[in-house]
């Protein structure tokens, strides 16, 4: 006997297999957003829904990037990526300088504009999959050796990180870094050329986490909250008790407690947290499924695509928001240190928001194009 329910999901275009996962993290996300942020904001703008209606505003804006960007061949950004690249790095420098970046909370990663927070570093992380794409097929012919296929990837990701580091945003350079690992071994790097990073990575963390007490903190409360439960481990315990309240089922959808000004960020990276209390284990069993199926998606228009550019640039935008999205239950659950990113298309934000929906785009047009060689 065939399995029809299977079957009519495959029957089902790329495109539209992707475009259904997304609208369901999204619709999700919204629910979750008014749950996780209706208190608060009643009380900073006597208006529950304040957080819901910007978030609205985003997904359209999310939805106009996502078309946009599928309507652009994938092959064209091998003949713009420099610029692309040099606007980046640019972008990232900007950001640091007083009276053009804006700080919050100690960190200096946003443009402030008129109506909304710009934040540059959501959309390096595309770019950098975009040129490494480019850059390891025009390589491809040397890219084993060490001086050609290695090195100017490695110089150019710590230019990046460096960067980044400034601002400073721990949980972007981790993203880049493992974004790099992964595309470049897909691409043909020799491994004990990879194996080189591992030295580096090592002095970076001794650098830029150790010898800084605040950073330290946050590692020191990951592996431990209760030592300092009223300040570096106060989020990770909030987090704890909304999750382990939840239970099987969870309180029901809008019961929760925590979000109540217990835990900071509810309605942004740690809204998973608020999705464990309310909607419990299943919740969050869902959202996994959900992420699971996007993965798959993209892993098997990289598998499927007309040509290695191809390849590797859906290989690297599927792992972007597939680490994004490991890394943020990964933090809510008290597995790493907090690192500050959002859970991809459920998180309250429009940064990261439409630069995820960026990379969906690019990746339907990959789809669109296994379509079209098929026909």
């Amino acid at each position: 006997m065939k399995d029809t329910k299977g079957a009519s999901w495959n029957v089902l275009s790329l495109e539209n297999q992707l475009w259904i996962e997304v609208s369901l993290l999204i619709m999700f996300g919204l629910i979750m957003i008014y749950s996780a942020s209706s208190i608060l904001a009643l009380k900073k703008f006597s208006d529950p829904s304040h957080y819901l209606k910007r978030q609205f505003f985003c997904i359209a804006l999310g939805i106009v990037v996502m078309i946009l960007a599928s309507r652009i061949p994938y092959k064209r950004y091998k003949d713009h990526i420099g610029w692309m690249v040099l606007g980046t790095i640019a972008a990232l420098f900007l950001v640091l300088m007083p009276g053009i970046g804006a700080e919050i909370n100690n960190a200096r990663r946003w443009f402030q504009l008129k109506f909304f927070l710009l934040q540059p570093a959501e959309y390096a992380k595309v770019v950098w999959v975009l040129y490494l794409s480019v850059s390891l097929v025009k390589k491809q012919e040397k890219i084993r050796q060490f001086k050609i296929g290695f090195l100017p990837h490695i110089v150019l990701c710590g230019i990046f990180s460096g960067l980044l580091l400034k601002e400073p945003d721990f949980g972007t350079t981790f993203i880049i870094g493992g974004l790099t690992v992964i595309m470049l071994a897909a691409g043909g790097v020799l491994c004990r050329h990879l194996f080189i990073l591992a030295p580096i990575a090592a002095l970076g963390i001794y650098k830029f986490v150790y010898h800084v007490p605040y950073r330290w903190e946050r590692v020191t409360a990951f592996m431990n909250p209760w030592t300092d439960p009223l300040d570096s481990g106060y989020q990770l315990i909030q987090a704890w008790i909304a999750v382990g309240s939840g239970g099987l089922l969870g309180k029901g959808l809008g019961a929760g407690q925590q979000k109540m000004f217990y835990l900071p960020e509810s309605y942004t990276d740690f809204i998973l947290a608020v999705i464990g209390e309310e909607l419990g284990f299943l919740g969050i069993l869902a959202v996994c499924v959900l992420f699971f199926f996007l993965f798959r998606t993209g892993l098997v228009i990289s598998r499927r695509a007309p040509d290695l550019m191809g390849t590797l640039m859906a290989l690297g935008l599927t792992m972007l928001f597939s680490l994004q999205a490991l890394l943020n239950m990964a933090v809510v659950l008290g597995l790493v240190p907090t690192k500050g990113l959002p859970l991809p298309f459920i998180s309250y934000g429009g940064s990261a928001f439409t630069a995820n929906c960026a990379a969906i785009g690019i990746l339907m047009n990959i789809a669109r194009s296994i379509e079209r060689r098929m026909d």
